[in-house]
């Protein structure tokens, strides 16, 4: 926002990763500098890049399509990419969500004296990312969610990214900007139950669960009117990412007692 479009005049490609690229930044990025972030995905874990969509000016005239928008692209040389069942690590097959590992020498060797976490993550060269996502027919990897951010709410697995982009949306929230967040808690009668914490005004949360009924949410993803705290902002760590350990401390401390404990 702060940088004049000649200063990025010569820019030929730009990547997003760590945090989901959305339309409104690619679409805001694009008309003041001219071109089109593509997206891409990596770990500290698998040295770090497993994927990438290729951007337009990098495309070789004959190849195969290499790129997606929404997908995070297609894994590169020599990585694999597989998905499975979260409750049984069943594989499943080309269009089903689940969750994504990958194979391939970027695998990391394991955490520094640390087997016990190794041997959770890596089973048999294989990598468990913790993210939810889908392949399709041509490989390309759509993320949609993290593993910790999705609530098992009445029995069915709700992602908390899709409820929080929904309500960032009708709040108003325009080239990424967080104003609001969803977490979790216990519910004695639910399993878990959505809470939000917002950093903006909400004067009519149930007019605002109306809202996202009309966008098509399914009720129990709706979080209830009393399931709404205003904070001061945002909990992120140093690299933007959201930090979920606060944000889920801090769940527990304002919702906790609601929630039976």
């Amino acid at each position: 926002r702060r940088t004049p479009a000649e200063d990025f005049s010569t820019l030929e490609a730009v990547f997003g990763a760590a945090e989901k690229l959305t339309k409104d930044v690619s679409d805001a990025f694009e008309k003041k500098f001219g071109v089109r972030p593509s997206e891409a995905y990596g770990a500290t874990e698998l040295a770090p890049l497993v994927a990438a969509n290729v951007p337009p000016s990098r495309h070789v005239p004959g190849r195969p399509v290499d790129t997606r928008e929404g997908t995070v692209g297609q894994p590169i040389l020599g990585c694999q990419a597989r998905i499975t069942d979260r409750e049984t690590g069943e594989e499943l097959p080309i269009g089903k969500e689940g969750l994504l590992w990958i194979g391939g020498p970027n695998v990391m060797r394991g955490y520094l004296d640390r087997p016990d976490l190794t041997a959770k993550v890596v089973h048999d060269g294989w990598y468990c990312t913790g993210d939810i996502a889908v392949l399709d027919p041509d490989g390309f990897i759509t993320i949609t969610g993290r593993e910790s951010r999705f609530s098992k709410v009445g029995g069915e697995m709700v992602p908390h990214l899709n409820v929080e982009e929904a309500i960032n949306e009708e709040l108003g929230a325009t080239d990424g900007e967080m104003l609001a967040v969803v977490s979790a808690v216990p519910d004695p009668a639910k399993g878990e139950r959505l809470v939000v914490f917002h950093v903006c005004e909400i004067d009519d949360p149930r007019a605002l669960g109306r809202r996202l009924a009309d966008r098509g949410l399914p009720n129990l993803w709706i979080p209830g009117v009393d399931a709404f705290a205003r904070i001061e902002e945002i909990p992120v760590l140093g690299s933007g990412k959201l930090d979920l350990k606060h944000l889920g401390d801090l769940a527990r401390e304002r919702f906790g007692r609601q929630a039976g404990e």
